[in-house]
């Protein structure tokens, strides 16, 4: 008689919080991963879970660790949540990075995108539990930049990149993908429509006394395309647009901000104050206010710099459930209803984008380092 395979289960209480965190997920998380786009909540709230028990044990526990995420939000002080987030996305990240180490294939490739934006979700959000106020007593409580951002969707850039050959038809991958507001970039900083203009005054003075001669293009371009990036997603506030932003900068520009570069961290601020509009969603709960004030807490007290913070400072502060034009600093309600697209911009999907940066991986022949955030583990 055959004997009966012996069925490894974990403890009744280990079980129930699995359920719970697989019930949250359907349930609630999966609809607040992408800002206005209905059109995805099926295949978050169903397909990636399908896929996910097919094999891919770092998606699901990356699937659980936001869910816990999620949970602990409401429950800040919750410790029992703060582990299971710590532990499942620690699981999660070491089957993924064994993963990657393998290759990406056609077999993989979804899982590992889907994988790479919940740890992108992972690291943003648990900046939502850092306190606002530093303790002056307290090295550790100071503020820290929020770098996490950048490495996290960087690295989900990264991975779309590397498998655009299995990914470019996918259908699950490309409906994530296309459900973005298009990019329109106007790439004239300086034009009288730029509202973001003045953060390029004396730009040519910095380019002049960059440290290495070969940057200084790159330099150029990633402030350009910065500010372009920041007066796109100006005009649309409510579509999620500025989420475009740590997606589609340069490498260069982490580098930058990295070096504390007080144009660069200024450039972040307007980042994170258009992100206001937009925080109803729990994982950006607070994050204008945070980090807007945090980076300001980065300059001197005579820096020339004051004059260009002035309106991420007072969006970030502003109390009000919608901020209105004139103080947000656009007609975002005609901006909004808009549907024609202007043929004096650069029309980019972020299919393009990726059609480009894939092409440009190609021909390095090889696959640059995928950035993993330690902050996806911390909170």
């Amino acid at each position: 008689m055959p004997s009966t395979p012996t069925i490894s289960t974990k403890s009744p209480t280990n079980r129930l919080l699995e359920l719970r965190l697989m019930h949250q997920y359907t349930s609630m998380t999966s609809r607040t991963l992408v800002v206005n786009s209905p059109i995805t909540d099926d295949i978050w709230q169903n397909t990636v879970p399908r896929l996910a028990f097919s094999g891919a044990n770092y998606l699901a526990d990356a699937m659980l660790a936001v869910a816990a995420l999620h949970l602990r939000s409401f429950n800040p002080d919750d410790k029992d949540l703060a582990r299971a987030s710590h532990s499942y996305m620690a699981s999660s990240l070491s089957e993924y990075c064994a993963s990657l180490n393998e290759g990406i294939n056609e077999s993989n490739a979804e899982a590992l995108f889907l994988t790479a934006t919940l740890i992108a979700f992972q690291s943003s959000a648990s900046r939502i539990f850092i306190r606002d106020d530093a303790n002056p007593a307290d090295p550790a409580s100071a503020y820290t930049l929020p770098l996490s951002w950048f490495h996290a969707f960087q690295g989900v850039k990264t991975v779309v990149a590397s498998s655009w050959p299995w990914l470019r038809s996918s259908g699950i991958v490309i409906p994530i993908i296309d459900s973005q507001p298009v990019l329109q970039l106007d790439l004239d900083g300086c034009a009288p429509t730029s509202f973001f203009g003045h953060l390029l005054t004396d730009l040519d003075d910095e380019l002049a006394a960059e440290p290495c001669p070969v940057t200084v293009m790159a330099t150029k371009q990633t402030y350009l395309h910065a500010v372009a990036v920041l007066n796109w997603a100006h005009k649309i506030p409510h579509r999620g647009a500025a989420l475009a932003f740590p997606a589609t900068v340069s490498k260069r520009f982490l580098d930058l901000i990295e070096a504390r570069r007080p144009r660069a961290l200024v450039v972040l601020a307007c980042f994170f104050a258009c992100l206001k509009s937009i925080e109803n969603v729990w994982w950006l709960h607070g994050a204008a206010r945070r980090e807007v004030m945090g980076i300001v807490s980065q300059f001197e007290a005579a820096s020339p710099w004051w004059a260009h913070l002035e309106w991420p400072v007072r969006i970030a502060l502003y109390d009000g459930a919608v901020i209105p034009p004139d103080v947000w600093g656009a007609d975002w309600v005609t901006e909004e209803g808009k549907t024609d697209k202007s043929s004096t911009m650069l029309n980019e999907t972020f299919v393009n984008h990726i059609e480009i940066l894939a092409g440009m991986l190609a021909k390095a022949q090889s696959l640059p380092p995928i950035p993993i955030p330690s902050d996806a583990v911390l909170g």
